[in-house]
């Protein structure tokens, strides 16, 4: 049976899923308030909507956040994570303290009486896999930031058991879609192509799947509403292309006429060539199926990009 979502709180809002997110919730009639960190360059990308609210509090503010909010919320969705890019991902001591960040999360969850607690974890988890990412295969991070996303995730499911709040955990593997970051492959490709520049890659023989903002976005909201208690939920399409085709996608829907240099970059040293998302239970949980196709979502990223170059 559906949970009856009226009113969610959502920590880090202002990157690809959470912005997507909260368009889909509030399409959906629901409340967000979006926590963002104070003076945030990302801010003004929070949509602005009749049932959004946003409260600015960093992540070492939560466990005080509580007398500051009304305790009706149902669901919580924390995002919010510190260090997920370049060599902070391997700043133990700051990803270590991500790990207290998310208890904090779970204690103000039930602060605010929500019954749900959906929590954003990542491929990163499973570390070096070449293949089919299954939600309960083990896990053998190889960096500070899969481990402490690893453990963020068991430990706040022992914390909401003794709470009795649902706790469900999703793993992102391939995201792209507007706001994305600007050092990922699509982003960087997008931009390079659009100002013409010869955008350089390896020849593209990874096997990858790619799952849009929009579809996550929807993904996050069907976990919140039928996830299963203690569930793991691997977010992805369950469809894959090489990535030389994915990169010929998003070079068609900028100009079909560019050169691209394809396998004039080297591999990186044990370079995964097979990334895909085990979407089984997922779909089997909650009835999710993606919805957009790569082509369908990097035309709208591509128009995103154009209007928006300087995000």
């Amino acid at each position: 049976m559906a949970e009856k979502v009226e009113k969610v709180l959502i920590t880090g809002p202002t990157g690809a899923v959470g912005i997507s997110l909260i368009h889909e919730l509030a399409g959906h009639g629901i409340r967000v308030t979006a926590v963002c960190r104070p003076g945030s360059k990302r801010l003004g990308a929070v949509p602005k909507h009749p049932l959004v609210d946003v409260v600015e509090c960093g992540l070492d503010g939560l466990g005080m956040l509580g007398e500051r909010l009304s305790h009706d919320y149902d669901v919580f969705y924390h995002f919010g994570w510190d260090g997920t890019y370049g060599e902070s991902r391997q700043d133990l001591y700051r990803q270590t303290q991500n790990i207290i960040y998310t208890l904090d999360a779970v204690r103000l969850a039930a602060d605010l009486g929500c019954g749900v607690f959906i929590g954003a974890g990542s491929q990163s988890e499973f570390g070096h896999v070449d293949g089919v990412l299954h939600p309960y295969m083990p896990c053998n991070p190889d960096n500070g930031y899969g481990i402490a996303k690893l453990d963020a995730g068991r430990v706040s499911r022992i914390a909401c058991g003794r709470l009795g709040i649902r706790h469900v955990w999703c793993r992102i593997v391939s995201l792209y879609g507007p706001y994305d970051g600007p050092h990922t492959m699509v982003m960087d490709g997008i931009r390079k192509m659009l100002r013409g520049e010869r955008a350089q890659y390896t020849k593209g023989d990874q096997v990858w799947d790619y799952i849009y903002g929009k579809d996550a976005a929807r993904a996050f909201r069907l976990a919140a509403e039928k996830g299963k208690d203690g569930a793991i939920y691997c977010f992805g399409t369950g469809e894959t292309r090489r990535l030389k085709e994915f990169i010929y996608a998003i070079r068609d829907a900028v100009d079909p006429g560019l050169e691209i240099g394809i396998g004039e970059v080297d591999y990186y040293p044990n370079q995964v060539m097979h990334l895909e998302a085990d979407i089984s239970n997922l779909t089997e949980d909650t009835g999710f199926c993606p919805v957009y196709s790569f082509e369908e979502g990097i035309r709208e990223t591509v128009e995103w990009v154009k209007q928006n170059p300087w995000f």
